[in-house]
């Protein structure tokens, strides 16, 4: 049974400008945490993470930005409108110990709401779904600064906070966020490109 997604309000005073986002503003949000966290959102979407090039963006990705888009804006995206909710870059947090393995352990994804094409730094709001189940909610109450209760969450649903609402300040998301795209896009090369198997 897939879970509910939920994303609390602001607890900032005044709130956050984009904890909710106004509906007109262009930005760029992306949303990630431990696949286990996703899977229990979309327990029957299947993973292509075991090719070579896995394909883009993962079938949970647009499920997941969909999500998202409509928890924050309280209304589903819409095909009129044009750059409404656009699917820029996933990331795919590959498990590398003990050894390298062709499998994944976390996952997100980046979507644009009316960011124009010739944008390439646009404000970013970052969202972390945060693990609950495995750790009987240690992290969530070590990291968050509000009390979780594991009862309101376990088998019921998936809590995503965004940055401003955690105790981490996030002074790199947004470049990050943006550079992770620009690499999709390939206007920054990775680090990695040049790397011989």
């Amino acid at each position: 049974m897939a879970l509910e997604l939920y994303i609390p309000p602001c607890i900032r005073n005044p709130i956050h400008p984009h904890h909710p986002p106004p509906p007109d503003k262009p930005l760029r949000i992306q949303i990630e945490g431990p696949l286990v966290a996703v899977e229990r959102l979309f327990p029957n979407i299947q993973w292509h993470v075991k090719d070579y090039e896995p394909k883009f963006p993962q079938p949970a990705g647009l499920k997941l930005a969909e999500l998202t888009y409509s928890l924050l804006y309280g209304r589903n995206a819409s095909p009129d409108i044009q750059g409404d909710l656009v699917v820029r870059h996933e990331y795919l947090g590959w498990i590398m110990k003990p050894k390298p393995v062709q499998e994944i352990d976390y996952y997100g994804v980046t979507f644009d709401h009316l960011v124009p094409p010739d944008d390439y730094n646009p404000e970013v709001l970052q969202i972390n779904i945060i693990e609950i189940e495995d750790d009987n909610g240690v992290y969530a109450n070590t990291y968050m600064p509000f009390h979780v209760d594991v009862a309101e969450y376990a088998g019921k649903r998936v809590l995503a906070v965004p940055r401003c609402c955690q105790k981490r300040k996030g002074t790199t998301d947004r470049h990050r966020v943006n550079d992770g795209v620009d690499r999709k896009e390939g206007r920054v090369k990775s680090k990695y490109d040049n790397v011989e198997a």
